[in-house]
């Protein structure tokens, strides 16, 4: 009776060390709406360097949705163990709430975001509407799909691209405030993160521009196929990092904090690079950006902090309830 109870015991005990092994071996990625085609190549990539490195066998699974919802969905208890998100203040809400490290932009180079992106526009095939430059989308002829900025970081670069292309070309704040109210009367309907927009723009055929991320392009192209859309760049347009953090909270738990890690610093090696510029994520390496020259056209890009100090302050002043976005954009007018 003994010997059977004692043999149960140890086969618990090594069903339960299993799935320890097992737990530790798998992260989950939380990330934006439209990084999801870039971490299924970068994932399979890793993968395979992390087996042929350390010959261990791992699994990364994902989870994609509009930035700032995926954000509160980790605060709330989503189990990730790491964040990949495409604004800074997503990370800072994490940090500030405990979840991840108050230090995390000091943990990996350039401030932790191993890539970049910018806004343009996208146009319906022969850009028959001829969207040009932001000036055009407040004329009465053009109806923009954009993200909206409370749940997406896609929503809030573009508001503040077009917020910025103004003070770029000599503009005032009123001025900029007055341009972009313009522009969102325009907005027959908000996209809740970037793939929805790009659903709404493509399947539900509304709109004649969408404003999305450079690297929404080639994702629409192997979506939809090529010839749907055409790319246009405006004559300016804002920087927009690709922020990453381990979950401090959940690789505690799960001991996971290596894997988290090396998976996060294999974003700067030379082939997830070249991944990232094969999905139109600009690269931090000059030498990888340089090779895709015909990808990234030359375009005037301004800094978030140039004109907002950074993002968290552009959160309070334009995006927390009550805030310019609110007193700007009422649904249906």
């Amino acid at each position: 009776m003994h010997s059977l109870k004692l043999k149960t015991l140890l086969a618990t005990l090594a069903l339960a060390a299993a799935g320890t092994v097992s737990a530790q071996n798998q992260l989950l990625n939380v990330s934006y709406d439209v990084a999801r085609e870039f971490y299924k190549d970068y994932n399979a990539a890793f993968v395979a360097h992390y087996k042929k490195t350390k010959g261990v066998d791992i699994k990364v699974d994902q989870s994609h949705g509009g930035s700032s919802a995926q954000a509160r969905a980790v605060n709330d208890g989503l189990a990730a163990d790491v964040v990949t998100f495409n604004t800074t203040t997503d990370v800072q809400f994490l940090a500030d709430s405990g979840v991840v490290a108050k230090d995390w932009a000091k943990k990996f180079p350039n401030d932790a975001s191993p890539t970049t992106s910018t806004m343009l526009f996208l146009v319906r095939n022969g850009n028959p509407k001829n969207i040009k430059d932001w000036s055009d989308l407040i004329r009465p002829d053009v109806k923009v799909v954009v993200v909206n900025p409370k749940t997406g970081g896609n929503g809030r670069y573009a508001y503040l691209a077009a917020w910025g292309s103004v003070r770029e070309k000599g503009g005032t704040d009123a001025q900029a405030a007055e341009f972009v109210q313009q522009l969102y009367k325009n907005v027959p309907v908000l996209g809740k993160g970037g793939r929805d927009a790009t659903s709404i723009f493509l399947q539900r055929n509304i709109g004649d521009v969408l404003i999305t991320f450079e690297s929404e392009v080639v994702s629409v192209d192997r979506e939809f196929g090529k010839g749907k859309v055409d790319a246009v760049h405006p004559s300016v347009s804002i920087v927009a990092e690709n922020p990453v953090a381990v979950v401090e909270r959940t690789v505690a738990k799960k001991g996971t904090g290596q894997l988290a890690q090396d998976y996060l610093a294999w974003l700067y090696s030379d082939e997830a690079q070249e991944i990232a510029a094969q999905h139109a994520l600009r690269p931090r390496s000059e030498a990888v950006l340089k090779k895709h020259a015909d990808v990234f056209k030359p375009i005037k890009q301004f800094t978030v902090a140039k004109y907002f100090g950074s993002l968290s302050e552009a959160q309070k002043v334009h995006f927390n309830d009550g805030g310019q976005f609110d007193k700007i954009y009422v649904p249906g007018k």
